[in-house]
């Protein structure tokens, strides 16, 4: 019998095509699987812009945890969702920040390049197209049929009316200088928009497309919230520490909800019932509840430096707030009155708005 060496053995196998063994020590990389997706967001999706960042940051309300940061373009402030919650839509301007007491004539010349409204879609959370919307968009809100969308433009004192479908323009009315919030009444028939250097709010006739008339509110009017049944508009007045409660079927001013000295309120939200309005008060670090039977504050909660933007869950459990001065959004137990979660965010949130799911 032939014996053979070991070397010659393993030749032998190589050239009979039969496995040769490998050499001591080696062994074959290891086949990386490849990552998994990310899990997708369990609860509903909480939009936040941020001003100085250009951008706005995602979060999943039910884990509390950003999902996403979506690059948008310059100061990113007003936010809009679509009624079938497939978009949602921001304003964006290439107008320099001018703080309080900012002499904007040493401000550099604004970039009308960057004026727009950024289109995200909802599903694959990216920015998908940016409208022209007039001259430095502030605020933007849309009709319940999700056909038109409404732009204050600061800089121009105007309300532009944007055509969707077209992606254009279509009709803008004159306002008080400065236009700041903005609003459709629940039955889509009319547009409020506030004016900070008029101290008053402006209401015009979709349908007729004409402004029927301005109600005075107090001095820097912010924004515009109306009841759930549209019986009643709500106006805060920055500089006024009060709320305008004004009677939304006849165009009067009903009172102004005196708030406290040095509140500052600044965005507003309704309960789902209507029984409650909860306001932001930016310099003031509050936010305020309330009653509207009696339009007397009921609560309040120290969410964080200057909140601004402001929601509220559908059932009425969880409120947040965005926290312009320290670059974060609280999250707020209603029934508590207590902050249980501040989340990071990008640097200068302003706005917030609640995609249902």
């Amino acid at each position: 019998m032939m014996k053979w060496s070991v070397p010659a053995l393993i030749l032998m196998l190589a050239a009979c095509g039969g496995p040769a063994s490998e050499p001591a020590g080696e062994s074959k990389p290891a086949v990386e699987a490849p990552p998994a997706p990310p899990p997708a967001p369990a609860g509903p999706l909480l939009y936040v812009t941020n001003e100085r960042a250009g951008s706005v940051t995602v979060i999943d309300t039910a884990s509390l945890q950003v999902v996403t940061t979506i690059a948008l373009g310059k100061r990113p402030r007003g936010i809009a969702v679509s009624p079938d919650k497939s978009q949602v839509f921001v304003a964006l301007s290439g107008s320099p920040i001018a703080g309080p007491g900012v002499d904007e004539s040493k401000l550099p010349p604004p970039d009308k390049s960057a004026d727009g409204i950024g289109v995200v879609d909802t599903k694959t959370n990216t920015l998908v197209k940016v409208l022209k919307a007039g001259s430095d968009p502030e605020t933007v809100a849309l009709n319940k049929e999700g056909t038109h969308a409404f732009i204050a433009n600061e800089d121009t004192a105007q309300a532009s009316v944007i055509d969707l479908a077209a992606g254009t323009v279509v009709d803008t009315f004159k306002v008080g200088e400065e236009p700041e919030g903005i609003g459709v009444s629940p039955d889509g028939k009319q547009l409020w928009v506030t004016s900070e250097d008029a101290g008053a709010v402006f209401v015009i006739d979709l349908e007729k497309k004409k402004v029927l008339k301005s109600i005075e509110t107090g001095p820097r009017p912010r924004s515009v919230a109306f009841l759930p049944d549209g019986s009643r508009a709500y106006v805060p007045s920055e500089n006024g520490a009060s709320v305008a409660v004004i009677d939304a079927r006849k165009l009067t001013l009903m009172t102004k909800a005196a708030l406290g000295e040095g509140m500052r309120p600044m965005g507003l939200v309704p309960s789902p019932d209507g029984k409650l309005l909860y306001v932001s008060t930016g310099r003031s670090k509050m936010v305020l509840i309330l009653d509207t039977a009696t339009n007397q504050v009921v609560g309040s909660i120290e969410v964080g430096p200057r909140p601004w933007g402001i929601a509220l869950s559908a059932d009425g459990k969880t409120l947040f707030t965005a926290n312009g001065s320290s670059n974060d959004v609280s999250v707020v137990d209603v029934a508590t009155k207590q902050v249980t979660k501040k989340i990071a965010v990008g640097d200068g949130p302003w706005g917030v708005a609640l995609v249902e799911r």
